[in-house]
């Protein structure tokens, strides 16, 4: 299964917005999709969203922007990695109210206010800023993007009326600081890590997927793991790559995942493609929302990854402790 590259500008939507192009089905190496129409049709079906999350020596960082039509889904979390402790705070909002997304990736700021909590996403010069506010919290940190570096763009169709964009961008350099209870650590280049899910599309009303990602340098080599599983299956899209020094290797094969959430210390591990990879976590972040035709269920996994991958070439990469998760989520949405 070998899904076709895109190289050239195309629209995510035909005709008056209502289906998909069928030109826009594929993968890029850069986010060329336009998807801003998403949200003009279809009430009750489009999710938007910014997902962030930034990995340093000392804190693992996250946010979340999102409109699923009906509500705004909004969080920001901070986690300590030698203590373990959190700072977290969630919002769901409806109907959405205090919520901006930019229409196209990299082509505008997104926001999000909701009580004790305040989000900020804007393009500057050399990458991304990331700013968070929560009670007793706040990060402010810029996401890299080196020239030339790649990212996996895909476009996965369920139907003709029932499709997502999702660009997955890992290994971004971050810089930066994080404050928690007053105490300001720094968020070090060259160690430190950014991740961005970005998503438009129009969904199913239930939905399971797995994620999995990572960022790091591992034998002098910046490694960035991409996987996915579950919800693309069946339409031909794969949403797994690997990034090797800024350049995207897609793995158009479907991967097997091997884990047991129910003992989540038991290693991860995901083969095929020329990759076997293997996250050992350290920590599960439970995440549960029920509200009647609303819930959502996540287990995201943190640890480090090691294993090998081999390209298409036959060269066959080795890499180790490379930090990042693997999530398993169940939506009703």
């Amino acid at each position: 299964m070998t899904l076709r590259e895109l190289t050239a500008p195309v629209s995510l939507t035909a005709g008056d917005g209502r289906v998909l192009n069928p030109d826009a089905v594929g993968w890029a190496r850069q986010p060329l999709v336009d998807a801003s129409r998403v949200h003009t049709r279809s009430w009750g079906r489009n999710k938007r969203w910014e997902y962030w999350n930034v990995t340093t020596p000392t804190h693992i960082l996250a946010l979340t922007v999102s409109s699923i039509d009906y509500a705004a889904v909004l969080g920001v979390w901070i986690f300590d990695r030698a203590t373990e402790r959190t700072w977290q705070a969630d919002a769901t909002v409806i109907p959405p109210r205090g919520v901006t997304l930019a229409p196209r990736l990299e082509q505008g700021s997104s926001r999000a206010r909701a009580k004790g909590l305040e989000i900020d996403i804007d393009e500057v010069p050399g990458g991304t800023r990331l700013r968070a506010r929560i009670e007793g919290a706040s990060f402010d940190v810029v996401a890299q993007l080196p020239e030339g570096h790649e990212r996996l763009a895909v476009v996965v169709p369920w139907s003709s009326r029932r499709f997502q964009y999702t660009v997955k961008d890992v290994a971004r350099p971050a810089v930066g600081t994080v404050v928690v209870d007053g105490v300001t650590s720094e968020v070090p280049a060259g160690q430190s890590w950014a991740v961005l899910d970005h998503g438009r599309g129009r969904w199913p009303y239930d939905v399971q997927w797995n994620w999995g990602a990572g960022s790091g340098v591992s034998g002098g080599r910046v490694i960035g793991i991409q996987v996915g599983a579950k919800w693309t299956d069946g339409t031909g899209s794969t949403e797994n790559a690997m990034l090797v020094d800024g350049r995207l290797h897609k793995i158009h094969e479907e991967l097997t995942w091997d884990y047991d959430i129910a003992t989540w210390r038991r290693p991860w591990r995901i083969t095929g493609g020329g990759l076997d990879a293997t996250l050992t976590p350290f920590y599960d972040k439970v995440s549960r929302t029920d509200l009647v035709v609303l819930s959502s269920r996540t287990d995201q996994c943190f640890g480090h990854w090691s294993g090998t991958f081999t390209t298409e070439d036959g060269d066959t990469i080795a890499f180790d402790e490379i930090l990042g998760f693997a999530e398993e989520v169940h939506n009703r949405w």
